[in-house]
Protein backbone atom coordinates (compact mmCIF):
# COMPACT_ATOMS: atom_id res chain seq x y z
CA UNK A 1 0.00 0.00 0.00
CA UNK A 2 1.12 3.57 -0.59
CA UNK A 3 2.18 5.85 2.24
CA UNK A 4 -1.10 7.71 2.79
CA UNK A 5 -3.28 4.61 2.70
CA UNK A 6 -0.82 2.72 4.86
CA UNK A 7 -0.79 5.53 7.42
CA UNK A 8 -4.58 5.63 7.63
CA UNK A 9 -4.68 1.85 8.09
CA UNK A 10 -2.09 2.04 10.88
CA UNK A 11 -4.20 4.59 12.74
CA UNK A 12 -7.20 2.25 12.60
CA UNK A 13 -5.23 -0.87 13.50
CA UNK A 14 -3.84 0.79 16.64
CA UNK A 15 -7.15 0.06 18.41
CA UNK A 16 -6.99 -3.74 18.45
CA UNK A 17 -10.29 -4.20 20.31
CA UNK A 18 -12.14 -2.08 17.75
CA UNK A 19 -10.49 -4.01 14.92
CA UNK A 20 -11.56 -7.36 16.37
CA UNK A 21 -15.11 -6.12 16.92
CA UNK A 22 -15.33 -4.71 13.41
CA UNK A 23 -13.90 -7.85 11.83
CA UNK A 24 -16.37 -10.08 13.68
CA UNK A 25 -19.38 -7.87 12.91
CA UNK A 26 -18.60 -7.58 9.23
CA UNK A 27 -17.77 -11.24 8.74
CA UNK A 28 -21.04 -12.15 10.47
CA UNK A 29 -22.78 -10.47 7.53
CA UNK A 30 -20.71 -12.62 5.17
CA UNK A 31 -21.79 -15.77 7.02
CA UNK A 32 -25.43 -14.68 6.94
CA UNK A 33 -25.06 -14.15 3.21
CA UNK A 34 -23.65 -17.65 2.76
CA UNK A 35 -26.52 -19.22 4.72
CA UNK A 36 -29.12 -17.32 2.69
CA UNK A 37 -27.46 -18.21 -0.60
CA UNK A 38 -27.37 -21.90 0.32
CA UNK A 39 -31.17 -21.88 0.48
CA UNK A 40 -31.52 -20.77 -3.16
CA UNK A 41 -30.96 -23.70 -5.56
CA UNK A 42 -30.74 -21.44 -8.61
CA UNK A 43 -28.38 -18.86 -7.07
CA UNK A 44 -25.72 -19.11 -9.77
CA UNK A 45 -28.39 -18.92 -12.46
CA UNK A 46 -29.75 -15.77 -10.78
CA UNK A 47 -26.27 -14.22 -10.77
CA UNK A 48 -25.82 -15.04 -14.43
CA UNK A 49 -29.26 -13.69 -15.31
CA UNK A 50 -28.68 -10.40 -13.45
CA UNK A 51 -25.22 -10.00 -14.95
CA UNK A 52 -26.62 -10.56 -18.42
CA UNK A 53 -29.38 -8.00 -17.90
CA UNK A 54 -26.86 -5.38 -16.80
CA UNK A 55 -24.48 -6.12 -19.65
CA UNK A 56 -27.34 -5.66 -22.11
CA UNK A 57 -28.45 -2.44 -20.42
CA UNK A 58 -24.95 -0.96 -20.44
CA UNK A 59 -24.57 -1.82 -24.11
CA UNK A 60 -27.73 0.20 -24.84
CA UNK A 61 -27.64 2.66 -21.95
CA UNK A 62 -28.41 5.73 -24.08
CA UNK A 63 -31.59 4.16 -25.41
CA UNK A 64 -32.78 3.06 -21.96
CA UNK A 65 -32.04 6.45 -20.41
CA UNK A 66 -34.17 8.13 -23.05
CA UNK A 67 -36.91 5.57 -22.48
CA UNK A 68 -36.85 6.16 -18.73
CA UNK A 69 -37.01 9.93 -19.13
CA UNK A 70 -39.95 9.70 -21.53
CA UNK A 71 -41.94 7.36 -19.27
CA UNK A 72 -41.09 9.24 -16.08
CA UNK A 73 -42.15 12.58 -17.57
CA UNK A 74 -45.38 10.99 -18.78
CA UNK A 75 -46.07 9.94 -15.19
CA UNK A 76 -45.55 13.50 -13.91
CA UNK A 77 -41.92 13.25 -12.82
CA UNK A 78 -39.54 16.14 -13.48
CA UNK A 79 -36.24 14.72 -14.70
CA UNK A 80 -32.93 16.56 -14.31
CA UNK A 81 -29.49 15.67 -15.70
CA UNK A 82 -26.25 16.32 -13.80
CA UNK A 83 -22.86 15.92 -15.42
CA UNK A 84 -20.91 15.87 -12.17
CA UNK A 85 -21.20 16.22 -8.40
CA UNK A 86 -21.19 20.03 -8.50
CA UNK A 87 -24.09 20.18 -10.97
CA UNK A 88 -26.06 17.57 -8.99
CA UNK A 89 -25.64 19.59 -5.79
CA UNK A 90 -26.60 22.78 -7.62
CA UNK A 91 -29.80 21.24 -9.03
CA UNK A 92 -30.90 19.97 -5.62
CA UNK A 93 -29.99 23.26 -3.93
CA UNK A 94 -31.93 25.31 -6.46
CA UNK A 95 -35.00 23.08 -6.16
CA UNK A 96 -35.00 23.53 -2.39
CA UNK A 97 -34.27 27.26 -2.52
CA UNK A 98 -37.09 27.88 -5.00
CA UNK A 99 -39.53 26.36 -2.52
CA UNK A 100 -37.96 28.02 0.53
CA UNK A 101 -37.15 24.67 2.13
CA UNK A 102 -35.40 24.92 5.49
CA UNK A 103 -35.58 21.31 6.74
CA UNK A 104 -34.88 18.15 4.75
CA UNK A 105 -35.19 14.50 5.73
CA UNK A 106 -32.91 12.20 3.77
CA UNK A 107 -32.73 8.44 3.42
CA UNK A 108 -29.48 6.57 2.88
CA UNK A 109 -27.91 7.43 -0.46
CA UNK A 110 -24.34 6.60 -1.37
CA UNK A 111 -24.64 8.86 -4.41
CA UNK A 112 -25.27 11.95 -2.27
CA UNK A 113 -22.29 10.89 -0.12
CA UNK A 114 -20.24 10.64 -3.30
CA UNK A 115 -21.36 14.14 -4.31
CA UNK A 116 -20.95 15.64 -0.83
CA UNK A 117 -24.52 16.98 -0.83
CA UNK A 118 -25.08 17.42 2.92
CA UNK A 119 -22.34 20.04 3.52
CA UNK A 120 -23.50 22.01 0.46
CA UNK A 121 -27.07 22.21 1.76
CA UNK A 122 -25.99 22.96 5.32
CA UNK A 123 -23.82 25.85 4.05
CA UNK A 124 -27.03 27.31 2.58
CA UNK A 125 -28.76 27.17 5.96
CA UNK A 126 -30.78 24.03 5.23
CA UNK A 127 -31.01 21.45 8.01
CA UNK A 128 -30.44 17.94 6.65
CA UNK A 129 -31.44 14.99 8.83
CA UNK A 130 -30.35 11.50 7.79
CA UNK A 131 -33.15 9.16 8.80
CA UNK A 132 -31.54 5.76 8.36
CA UNK A 133 -30.49 4.86 11.92
CA UNK A 134 -26.90 4.04 10.99
CA UNK A 135 -26.62 7.22 8.92
CA UNK A 136 -28.10 9.24 11.76
CA UNK A 137 -25.51 7.84 14.16
CA UNK A 138 -22.55 8.82 12.00
CA UNK A 139 -24.16 12.19 11.22
CA UNK A 140 -24.45 12.97 14.93
CA UNK A 141 -20.84 11.87 15.37
CA UNK A 142 -19.69 14.11 12.52
CA UNK A 143 -18.39 11.12 10.55
CA UNK A 144 -18.99 9.73 7.07
CA UNK A 145 -20.44 6.20 6.70
CA UNK A 146 -17.88 3.43 7.14
CA UNK A 147 -19.92 0.79 5.28
CA UNK A 148 -22.41 1.14 2.43
CA UNK A 149 -25.11 -0.98 4.12
CA UNK A 150 -24.40 -0.60 7.86
CA UNK A 151 -22.84 2.87 8.09
CA UNK A 152 -22.10 2.74 11.84
CA UNK A 153 -20.81 -0.83 12.04
CA UNK A 154 -17.52 0.48 13.46
CA UNK A 155 -19.32 1.86 16.54
CA UNK A 156 -20.07 -0.19 19.69
CA UNK A 157 -23.43 0.09 21.46
CA UNK A 158 -21.66 1.80 24.37
CA UNK A 159 -20.22 4.44 22.06
CA UNK A 160 -23.64 4.96 20.46
CA UNK A 161 -25.27 5.29 23.91
CA UNK A 162 -22.74 7.94 24.91
CA UNK A 163 -23.26 9.74 21.59
CA UNK A 164 -27.05 9.80 22.01
CA UNK A 165 -26.69 11.08 25.58
CA UNK A 166 -24.43 13.89 24.35
CA UNK A 167 -26.49 14.89 21.31
CA UNK A 168 -30.08 13.93 22.16
CA UNK A 169 -30.12 14.02 25.95
CA UNK A 170 -30.91 10.33 26.37
CA UNK A 171 -30.28 8.70 29.78
CA UNK A 172 -26.60 8.49 30.64
CA UNK A 173 -25.15 4.98 30.48
CA UNK A 174 -27.91 3.60 28.26
CA UNK A 175 -26.50 0.91 25.95
CA UNK A 176 -29.36 -1.46 25.23
CA UNK A 177 -29.79 -1.56 21.41
CA UNK A 178 -33.58 -1.86 21.52
CA UNK A 179 -34.03 1.07 23.92
CA UNK A 180 -31.51 3.17 21.99
CA UNK A 181 -33.43 2.49 18.79
CA UNK A 182 -36.71 3.57 20.40
CA UNK A 183 -35.12 6.79 21.65
CA UNK A 184 -33.70 7.55 18.21
CA UNK A 185 -37.05 6.78 16.59
CA UNK A 186 -38.85 9.23 18.89
CA UNK A 187 -36.35 11.96 18.02
CA UNK A 188 -36.60 11.23 14.28
CA UNK A 189 -40.40 11.16 14.29
CA UNK A 190 -40.43 14.85 15.16
CA UNK A 191 -37.98 15.54 12.31
CA UNK A 192 -40.26 13.75 9.86
CA UNK A 193 -43.28 15.83 10.78
CA UNK A 194 -41.36 19.12 10.58
CA UNK A 195 -39.61 18.50 7.23
CA UNK A 196 -40.34 20.56 4.13
CA UNK A 197 -38.80 18.09 1.65
CA UNK A 198 -37.46 14.56 1.35
CA UNK A 199 -34.34 13.36 -0.48
CA UNK A 200 -33.86 9.68 -1.23
CA UNK A 201 -31.53 7.50 -3.19
CA UNK A 202 -32.66 5.06 -5.86
CA UNK A 203 -31.86 1.36 -5.77
CA UNK A 204 -33.27 0.64 -9.22
CA UNK A 205 -34.99 2.66 -11.96
CA UNK A 206 -37.22 0.90 -14.47
CA UNK A 207 -36.89 2.21 -18.03
CA UNK A 208 -40.11 0.51 -19.19
CA UNK A 209 -42.36 2.38 -16.75
CA UNK A 210 -40.33 5.39 -15.58
CA UNK A 211 -40.55 4.04 -12.01
CA UNK A 212 -37.98 4.32 -9.24
CA UNK A 213 -37.49 1.58 -6.67
CA UNK A 214 -36.36 2.31 -3.10
CA UNK A 215 -35.37 -0.56 -0.81
CA UNK A 216 -34.99 -0.20 2.99
CA UNK A 217 -35.34 -2.19 6.18
CA UNK A 218 -36.54 0.66 8.40
CA UNK A 219 -39.28 2.27 6.33
CA UNK A 220 -37.68 5.69 6.77
CA UNK A 221 -37.57 6.38 3.03
CA UNK A 222 -41.24 5.46 2.67
CA UNK A 223 -42.26 7.80 5.48
CA UNK A 224 -40.09 10.54 4.03
CA UNK A 225 -41.64 10.17 0.59
CA UNK A 226 -45.15 10.24 2.07
CA UNK A 227 -45.11 13.32 4.32
CA UNK A 228 -43.55 16.35 2.56
CA UNK A 229 -44.91 17.51 -0.77
CA UNK A 230 -41.45 17.67 -2.34
CA UNK A 231 -39.48 14.48 -3.04
CA UNK A 232 -36.08 14.60 -4.76
CA UNK A 233 -34.61 11.24 -5.80
CA UNK A 234 -30.92 11.15 -6.76
CA UNK A 235 -29.62 8.27 -8.89
CA UNK A 236 -26.52 7.32 -10.80
CA UNK A 237 -27.26 6.74 -14.47
CA UNK A 238 -26.27 3.07 -14.11
CA UNK A 239 -29.16 2.31 -11.73
CA UNK A 240 -31.48 1.50 -14.63
CA UNK A 241 -32.94 -1.89 -15.40
CA UNK A 242 -34.85 -2.47 -18.65
CA UNK A 243 -38.23 -3.78 -17.48
CA UNK A 244 -40.34 -4.36 -14.39
CA UNK A 245 -40.09 -8.11 -15.02
CA UNK A 246 -36.33 -7.82 -14.35
CA UNK A 247 -36.80 -6.35 -10.88
CA UNK A 248 -37.45 -9.64 -8.98
CA UNK A 249 -34.10 -11.01 -10.18
CA UNK A 250 -32.23 -8.12 -8.57
CA UNK A 251 -34.35 -8.06 -5.42
CA UNK A 252 -33.63 -11.75 -4.77
CA UNK A 253 -29.92 -11.04 -5.06
CA UNK A 254 -29.74 -7.75 -3.16
CA UNK A 255 -31.09 -8.58 0.28
CA UNK A 256 -29.41 -11.98 0.51
CA UNK A 257 -26.04 -10.54 -0.50
CA UNK A 258 -26.33 -7.53 1.80
CA UNK A 259 -27.70 -8.85 5.09
CA UNK A 260 -28.66 -12.48 4.52
CA UNK A 261 -32.41 -11.70 4.37
CA UNK A 262 -34.68 -13.39 1.82
CA UNK A 263 -36.00 -9.93 0.96
CA UNK A 264 -35.75 -6.46 2.44
CA UNK A 265 -38.56 -5.32 4.71
CA UNK A 266 -39.70 -2.45 2.47
CA UNK A 267 -39.55 -2.35 -1.34
CA UNK A 268 -41.36 0.69 -2.74
CA UNK A 269 -42.04 1.19 -6.45
CA UNK A 270 -42.82 4.83 -7.17
CA UNK A 271 -44.32 5.77 -10.55
CA UNK A 272 -44.96 9.50 -10.55
CA UNK A 273 -45.77 11.82 -7.65
CA UNK A 274 -48.84 11.50 -5.47
CA UNK A 275 -51.63 14.06 -6.09
CA UNK A 276 -50.59 17.58 -5.11
CA UNK A 277 -46.92 16.64 -4.62
CA UNK A 278 -43.75 16.96 -6.70
CA UNK A 279 -41.29 14.22 -7.61
CA UNK A 280 -37.93 15.21 -9.11
CA UNK A 281 -35.38 12.63 -10.28
CA UNK A 282 -31.78 13.82 -10.64
CA UNK A 283 -29.77 11.52 -12.92
CA UNK A 284 -26.05 11.89 -12.20
CA UNK A 285 -23.08 11.01 -14.41
CA UNK A 286 -20.04 12.11 -12.37
CA UNK A 287 -17.54 10.00 -14.29
CA UNK A 288 -19.81 7.09 -15.09
CA UNK A 289 -19.72 7.76 -18.83
CA UNK A 290 -15.94 7.54 -18.75
CA UNK A 291 -16.19 4.23 -16.90
CA UNK A 292 -18.71 3.01 -19.47
CA UNK A 293 -16.24 3.78 -22.25
CA UNK A 294 -13.56 1.61 -20.63
CA UNK A 295 -13.76 -1.99 -21.83
CA UNK A 296 -11.70 -3.08 -18.83
CA UNK A 297 -13.75 -1.36 -16.14
CA UNK A 298 -17.31 -0.85 -17.41
CA UNK A 299 -18.44 -4.01 -15.61
CA UNK A 300 -18.15 -2.14 -12.29
CA UNK A 301 -21.27 -0.18 -13.29
CA UNK A 302 -23.22 -3.37 -12.65
CA UNK A 303 -22.75 -2.93 -8.89
CA UNK A 304 -26.02 -2.93 -6.91
CA UNK A 305 -24.34 -1.64 -3.71
CA UNK A 306 -25.03 -4.75 -1.63
CA UNK A 307 -21.76 -4.56 0.32
CA UNK A 308 -20.97 -8.29 0.00
CA UNK A 309 -17.45 -7.59 -1.24
CA UNK A 310 -16.74 -5.44 1.84
CA UNK A 311 -17.97 -8.15 4.19
CA UNK A 312 -15.58 -10.75 2.81
CA UNK A 313 -12.53 -8.58 2.07
CA UNK A 314 -9.70 -9.24 4.57
CA UNK A 315 -8.33 -5.73 4.05
CA UNK A 316 -11.63 -3.93 4.68
CA UNK A 317 -12.50 -6.17 7.62
CA UNK A 318 -9.26 -5.25 9.38
CA UNK A 319 -8.65 -1.67 8.27
CA UNK A 320 -12.29 -0.52 8.21
CA UNK A 321 -13.96 2.00 5.95
CA UNK A 322 -12.08 5.10 7.06
CA UNK A 323 -8.72 3.77 5.91
CA UNK A 324 -9.99 4.22 2.34
CA UNK A 325 -10.83 7.93 2.79
CA UNK A 326 -13.43 7.66 0.01
CA UNK A 327 -17.25 7.70 0.06
CA UNK A 328 -17.39 4.03 -0.98
CA UNK A 329 -14.82 1.77 0.73
CA UNK A 330 -13.84 -1.85 0.16
CA UNK A 331 -13.08 -3.60 -3.12
CA UNK A 332 -15.88 -1.94 -5.08
CA UNK A 333 -14.82 1.45 -3.74
CA UNK A 334 -11.24 0.80 -4.82
CA UNK A 335 -12.47 -0.10 -8.31
CA UNK A 336 -14.81 2.90 -8.64
CA UNK A 337 -12.70 5.62 -7.00
CA UNK A 338 -10.35 6.33 -9.92
CA UNK A 339 -13.31 6.89 -12.27
CA UNK A 340 -16.06 8.52 -10.24
CA UNK A 341 -14.10 11.70 -9.62
CA UNK A 342 -13.77 10.86 -5.95
CA UNK A 343 -11.27 12.43 -3.58
CA UNK A 344 -7.66 12.81 -4.57
CA UNK A 345 -5.74 9.62 -3.90
CA UNK A 346 -8.41 7.24 -5.15
CA UNK A 347 -5.98 5.59 -7.55
CA UNK A 348 -3.87 4.25 -4.70
CA UNK A 349 -6.74 2.13 -3.36
CA UNK A 350 -6.03 -0.65 -5.87
CA UNK A 351 -3.09 -1.48 -3.61
CA UNK A 352 -5.45 -2.18 -0.70
CA UNK A 353 -6.11 -5.74 -1.76
CA UNK A 354 -4.66 -9.18 -1.14
CA UNK A 355 -6.03 -10.25 -4.55
CA UNK A 356 -7.51 -13.32 -2.86
CA UNK A 357 -10.50 -13.16 -5.21
CA UNK A 358 -13.10 -13.51 -2.46
CA UNK A 359 -14.79 -10.26 -3.52
CA UNK A 360 -15.34 -11.57 -7.04
CA UNK A 361 -16.60 -14.89 -5.67
CA UNK A 362 -19.40 -13.31 -3.59
CA UNK A 363 -20.40 -10.47 -5.94
CA UNK A 364 -24.01 -11.16 -6.98
CA UNK A 365 -23.39 -9.35 -10.27
CA UNK A 366 -20.29 -11.40 -11.14
CA UNK A 367 -18.10 -8.30 -11.32
CA UNK A 368 -14.46 -9.32 -11.76
CA UNK A 369 -13.34 -7.11 -8.89
CA UNK A 370 -9.89 -8.53 -8.27
CA UNK A 371 -9.20 -8.52 -12.00
CA UNK A 372 -10.17 -4.84 -12.14
CA UNK A 373 -7.96 -4.06 -9.16
CA UNK A 374 -5.04 -5.61 -11.00
CA UNK A 375 -5.90 -3.56 -14.08
CA UNK A 376 -5.95 -0.32 -12.08
CA UNK A 377 -2.57 -1.21 -10.61
CA UNK A 378 -1.15 -1.58 -14.09
CA UNK A 379 -2.78 1.62 -15.35
CA UNK A 380 -1.93 3.89 -12.43
CA UNK A 381 1.41 2.39 -11.45
CA UNK A 382 1.24 3.65 -7.87
CA UNK A 383 3.89 1.29 -6.49
CA UNK A 384 6.68 2.91 -4.47
CA UNK A 385 10.41 2.37 -4.96
CA UNK A 386 10.63 -0.45 -2.38
CA UNK A 387 7.64 -2.27 -3.87
CA UNK A 388 9.13 -2.02 -7.35
CA UNK A 389 12.39 -3.53 -6.09
CA UNK A 390 10.57 -6.37 -4.34
CA UNK A 391 8.47 -7.03 -7.44
CA UNK A 392 11.58 -7.09 -9.64
CA UNK A 393 13.33 -9.55 -7.33
CA UNK A 394 10.24 -11.78 -7.18
CA UNK A 395 9.86 -11.73 -10.98
CA UNK A 396 13.53 -12.59 -11.40
CA UNK A 397 13.24 -15.56 -9.05
CA UNK A 398 10.01 -16.83 -10.59
CA UNK A 399 11.49 -16.96 -14.07
CA UNK A 400 14.52 -18.98 -12.94
CA UNK A 401 13.57 -22.40 -11.50
CA UNK A 402 16.80 -22.98 -9.57
CA UNK A 403 16.67 -19.54 -7.98
CA UNK A 404 12.97 -19.97 -7.21
CA UNK A 405 13.65 -23.28 -5.46
CA UNK A 406 16.45 -21.76 -3.38
CA UNK A 407 14.24 -18.83 -2.42
CA UNK A 408 11.48 -21.20 -1.34
CA UNK A 409 13.81 -23.19 0.88
CA UNK A 410 15.15 -20.01 2.43
CA UNK A 411 11.66 -18.68 3.08
CA UNK A 412 10.65 -21.96 4.75
CA UNK A 413 13.52 -21.63 7.21
CA UNK A 414 12.53 -18.11 8.21
CA UNK A 415 8.75 -18.56 8.04
CA UNK A 416 8.03 -19.38 11.67
CA UNK A 417 10.56 -16.82 12.92
CA UNK A 418 9.18 -13.91 10.87
CA UNK A 419 5.61 -14.79 11.78
CA UNK A 420 6.23 -14.12 15.47
CA UNK A 421 5.70 -10.77 17.11
CA UNK A 422 8.86 -9.78 18.96
CA UNK A 423 10.94 -6.65 19.32
CA UNK A 424 13.28 -6.22 16.39
CA UNK A 425 11.37 -8.48 14.01
CA UNK A 426 12.03 -6.98 10.54
CA UNK A 427 8.55 -8.07 9.46
CA UNK A 428 6.82 -6.41 12.44
CA UNK A 429 5.40 -3.53 10.40
CA UNK A 430 3.95 -5.85 7.77
CA UNK A 431 2.53 -8.20 10.42
CA UNK A 432 0.61 -5.40 12.12
CA UNK A 433 -2.95 -6.39 11.29
CA UNK A 434 -1.93 -9.58 9.46
CA UNK A 435 -1.19 -13.17 10.38
CA UNK A 436 0.94 -15.63 8.45
CA UNK A 437 -0.79 -18.96 7.81
CA UNK A 438 0.77 -22.10 9.20
CA UNK A 439 3.55 -23.34 6.94
CA UNK A 440 2.61 -26.64 5.23
CA UNK A 441 6.05 -28.10 5.95
CA UNK A 442 6.77 -29.23 2.41
CA UNK A 443 6.30 -27.00 -0.60
CA UNK A 444 4.34 -28.00 -3.67
CA UNK A 445 7.60 -27.91 -5.64
CA UNK A 446 9.26 -30.33 -3.22
CA UNK A 447 6.27 -32.67 -3.28
CA UNK A 448 6.19 -32.60 -7.08
CA UNK A 449 9.89 -33.45 -7.40
CA UNK A 450 9.63 -36.23 -4.82
CA UNK A 451 6.60 -37.84 -6.46
CA UNK A 452 8.09 -37.54 -9.93
CA UNK A 453 11.23 -39.32 -8.78
CA UNK A 454 9.39 -42.06 -6.88
CA UNK A 455 9.08 -45.26 -9.01
CA UNK A 456 5.50 -46.27 -9.75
Amino acid sequence: MTARLDQRAREVLADEDAVRRHDASVFDLRQRRDAAVAEVPDWEALRERASGIKRHLLDHLDRYLERFETQARAAGVRVHWATDAASANRIVSELLAARQVRQVIKSKSMLTEECGLNPVLEARGIEVVDTDLGERIVQLAGEPPSHIIVPAIHRSRFEIGALFHRTMGTPEGESDPERLTRLARADLRRKFTEADAAITGVNFAVAETGSIVVVTNEGNADLGMSLPNLHIACMGLEKLIPAMSDLPVFLRLLARSATGQPISVYTSVVTGPRPGAELHVVIVDNGRSELLASDGHRGALGCIRCGACLNTCPVYRKAGGYAYDQPIPGPIGAVLAPSLRAKEGGAELAQASSLCGSCSAVCPMRIDLHGQLLAWRRENRTAGALERVVTFVAATAMTRPALFGAAGRTAANFWSLLGRRFAGNPAASWLHGRELPEHPGESFRAQWLRRRETPK
